[in-house]
């Protein structure tokens, strides 16, 4: 299938590593012109490297903290200069800590407020003048997590902000769609990363067990017996948000193995 992508301009934020490079990976694949942000040059630059190598594609890189509204702003104009606009936008940021409500207090709710929820409201809205001029309209893809369907034990501050998340693609799906922006979440469930592999290790430590233990366990919650790989993710991600989806908006694709059992 052709995803009609050639020459588009794409930006992929927190695409160091993990879920964010293998998505600008795919992109870059697909023949997009790429741009990648994330809070560390030295990964960028290596992350833009692996793509080069890989792909032929020279990615334009920029850093950005995305609980920053001025690193953003800078971010998505640095986009929209090297690439003569913007096509695509994919929000993402890292993973607010893990832990319980009683292990929060006010300055933990505000920093995973402002990197998860707050994040993906700038980064759309410094993308929505170039998004609106493009001229096949607009696509947005949020990289969430499957809490946004089932809470996960022990990360309460992603749980209540992804739902949020949720929610705010559900509500731009309408008010977006007269400018011909699509609009979805793609949330992953068990994918092979390293902040599974951190949450693996906080849980093993927890309950002073072996991670290997742990990882076991949580394979056998998952139908097809076995966590996913960064690349088979990046292809749903891609698709939601390629050209060859003309009439999917608003919705949450779980990309989770089956794991998720609510209707």
């Amino acid at each position: 299938m052709d995803l009609m992508l050639k020459g588009k301009s794409v930006f992929v934020a927190a695409a160091s590593k993990g879920l964010g490079k293998a998505v600008a990976l795919q992109y870059a694949k697909e023949g997009a012109r790429l741009t990648i942000a994330s809070r560390n040059m030295e990964d960028l630059a290596n992350a833009r490297n692996e793509i080069l190598v890989l792909t032929g594609v020279e990615a334009t890189i920029v850093r950005m903290d995305a609980s920053d509204g001025e690193d953003i702003r800078h971010a998505i104009r640095i986009a929209a200069e090297a690439n003569g606009g913007l096509d695509v936008l994919v929000t993402n940021a890292g993973g607010p800590p893990a832990g319980t409500f009683i292990d929060m207090d006010d300055a933990d709710w505000t920093k995973g407020f402002e990197l998860t929820l707050m994040s993906t409201i700038r980064m759309i809205r410094e993308a929505l003048p170039y998004l609106k001029a493009a001229p096949d309209g607009g696509r947005i893809v949020n990289l969430a997590s499957v809490s946004v369907k089932q809470p996960i034990d022990g990360l309460i501050l992603s749980n209540v902000f992804r739902a949020g998340v949720n929610s705010l693609a559900k509500s731009l799906a309408s008010e977006l769609a007269g400018d011909g922006i699509l609009i979805n979440m793609v949330s992953p469930g068990r994918i092979s990363t390293d902040r599974i592999v951190e949450l693996d290790r906080k849980r093993a430590d927890a309950s002073n067990r072996a991670v290997e233990d742990i990882q076991a366990e949580a394979a056998k919650q998952i139908p097809l017996g076995r966590p996913g790989t960064p690349e088979e993710f990046a292809r749903h991600a891609v698709f939601y948000g390629s050209f060859a989806n003309t009439y999917v908006t608003g919705q949450s694709l779980l990309v989770d193995g089956g794991m998720v059992k609510g209707l």
